[in-house]
């Protein structure tokens, strides 16, 4: 129990442990203060007893009362405060942790965690750790401090109850420990659960309209039904579980109760205890089984808090890409990769690539798909590190720059766009949140998009959807590239930025294009051969290696994989429909 609270607070951060330390120092005087209540009690017995005095006595246990009453408002107030500060605090802390070290993670993480497992931690984990943890730890702890306080007070006035008292308790946490013990693995089995769930509802949603399409609405209603049943189940196995635990509790404090109502009793009897005692530590027996049924009930829920606290931290303790450089302004933007190797899932994608791009050049990389086309534009840009070699920017390892210096040279056009449940401008500014509306319709001319955003009901303050849903796929494009024009970077990166977009709104797109990389280094996967044939050098790759490298015409001489493309193209090109039999009767 102890380890998983010390095990909380260090993950809440210096700051948030400190005032969860606090709120424990305020919770002992709280403790304290309930724990006055039983001379209080004695005083008014004596008062009752000694008729005499009994003024002077009743006034005496109403202001210990009173004092306690106080104090134990007070204290509660200040507590509470700090608890949820801290919980809350802790939560949004741990969020934008995560989220920064996400941002340098290699990609090969994404690629192997579900986006529903990576929001669970940031949604669903943080929010049992901000405001369910802190209050089950601070009502345990406090639990833990009025129980030992009360056990103390009844040590002070009577040490034969004192110690059956103290063993009561003693009994009542070695079956609490039992059942946190058993209910370890079905707290796991819980956060997995939850995780699915998660999982579950967002593939739902995003692939909702391949579900229509495909008529799969029941299958797939399954697998989100059976993933909450599952959640179902298992929650139920978790109250069950702790059912018979929870009794056994309850029986040990009210034998102990029992034990010491029979034994105050029995010393009355035998002249060893005051009736006043007897009467005081009969009352103080329901007040310590009221302090341990709060321990014990918030206790059970520890171990859940523990698993989210190691989920938390198992993504905290991946291991980032060195990403503490220098900040460097590279001389030129020439780019080198000297022998460059790397492997995903023990698999070799990359297999001792050399490569030159020229300052101010336009680099296509064509090839079959899966040869490593895109692997090696994030190889440039250090979305990977590689395994092997080099890639250097203006003569200077990638890896010598910090993180975000790096990125200040790179501007990047994907061949899915997403864009952010915000405004136009707010999209468009994203890599530059400091530029004004002027830049950012001169930039939405230049990626010829201004026309269409001018005719949305709000302009540039229309807010988007999520992903940009309201928009076709030229438009998300021509904004995406409006966004790369923006930032300015001197480096930019095509990963097939023309490929699904319609012929009509091609030309459009080309001129956005031509608009962006205007004296820029210009690194483009393309398909489409009107996009390589003026390329400055046309790599191709393929299995993970260079296969042949030049310009069009000199690749055009050679009997390759290129020319074998080139070909294959203009014969489809050349294509023509057959009418139709029926259509002709």
């Amino acid at each position: 129990m102890f380890e998983i609270l010390a095990k909380f607070f260090r993950f809440s951060g210096k700051e948030n442990e400190n005032k969860f330390k606090l709120s424990i120092v305020i919770g002992l005087a709280e403790a304290l203060a309930s724990a006055m209540k039983i001379p209080a009690i004695m005083y008014v017995l004596i008062g009752l007893i000694s008729k005499e005095t009994m003024g002077k006595y009743i006034i005496g246990s109403i202001a210990i009362m009173g004092i306690a009453v106080t104090v134990d408002i007070i204290c509660k107030r200040f507590s509470t405060v700090l608890q949820t500060e801290g919980g809350y605090n802790a939560s949004a802390f741990t969020r934008i942790k995560i989220a920064e070290h996400l941002r340098y993670l290699p990609m090969g993480y994404f690629n192997s965690n579900s986006i529903g497992e990576i929001s669970s931690v940031t949604t669903n984990t943080m929010e049992v750790l901000g405001d369910i943890a802190a209050r089950v730890v601070m009502l345990t702890t406090q639990g833990i401090l009025e129980t030992t306080m009360i056990v103390l007070m009844i040590l002070i006035f009577d040490w034969r109850i004192g110690l059956i008292s103290a063993a009561g308790v003693f009994i009542f946490f070695v079956i609490n420990s039992i059942m946190q013990k058993a209910g370890k693995s079905d707290s796991e089995k819980k956060v997995q659960c939850d995780t699915e769930l998660i999982s579950q509802i967002m593939e739902y949603i995003q692939g909702i309209s391949e579900v229509k399409s495909y008529n799969l609405l029941g299958k797939q209603a399954k697998r989100l039904n059976d993933a909450n049943e599952a959640c179902a189940k298992i929650n139920t196995k978790m109250e069950l579980l702790f059912v018979p635990y929870h009794f056994l509790q309850g029986v040990v404090t009210k034998i102990t109760g029992a034990i010491i109502v029979i034994g105050s009793a029995a010393f009355y009897i035998n002249g060893t205890m005051s009736a006043v005692y007897a009467i005081g530590m009969t009352i103080s027996a329901f007040m310590l089984y009221s302090s341990l049924e709060c321990a014990g009930n918030y206790s059970s829920l520890l171990h859940v808090v523990s698993v989210c606290v190691d989920k938390a931290n198992a993504i905290l303790e991946l291991d980032t890409m060195d990403i503490d450089g220098k900040e460097i302004k590279p001389q030129n933007c020439d780019i080198k990769l000297d022998h460059i190797s790397f492997s995903y899932d023990k698999r070799k994608i990359i297999d001792d690539v050399s490569l030159s791009i020229p300052e101010k050049t336009t680099t296509a990389i064509v090839g079959p798909s899966g040869g490593g086309k895109s692997t090696l534009c994030n190889l440039i840009a250090r979305f990977w590190d590689v395994d092997e070699g080099k890639v250097t920017l203006g003569g200077v390892n990638v890896k010598d720059y910090s993180m975000n210096n790096l990125m200040n040279n790179f501007s990047f056009v994907f061949q899915t766009v997403y864009l952010f449940a915000d405004t136009i401008e707010n999209n468009i500014k994203f890599g530059r949140q400091d530029a004004t509306h002027e830049e950012v319709v001169a930039a939405a001319k230049k990626a010829c998009c201004h026309e269409f955003i001018s005719q949305l009901p709000n302009g540039y303050d229309t807010v988007i959807g999520e992903g940009g849903s309201s928009l076709s796929g030229g438009q998300k494009q021509r904004i995406s590239i409006a966004r790369a024009i923006m930032k300015d970077a001197p480096v930019v990166i095509l990963d097939e930025a023309t490929a699904n977009v319609d012929p009509e709104n091609e030309k459009d797109l080309m001129d956005a294009i031509e608009a962006l990389t205007k004296e820029k280094t210009i690194i483009m996967i393309a398909h489409r051969l009107k996009t390589v044939r003026y390329a400055d050098q046309i790599v191709v790759v393929d299995k993970g290696r260079i296969a042949q490298q030049g310009t069009h015409e000199q690749l055009m001489t050679q009997d390759g994989i290129y020319k074998r493309f080139v070909d294959a193209r203009e014969q489809a090109v050349s294509w023509k429909l057959a009418p139709c039999p029926l259509a002709q009767k």
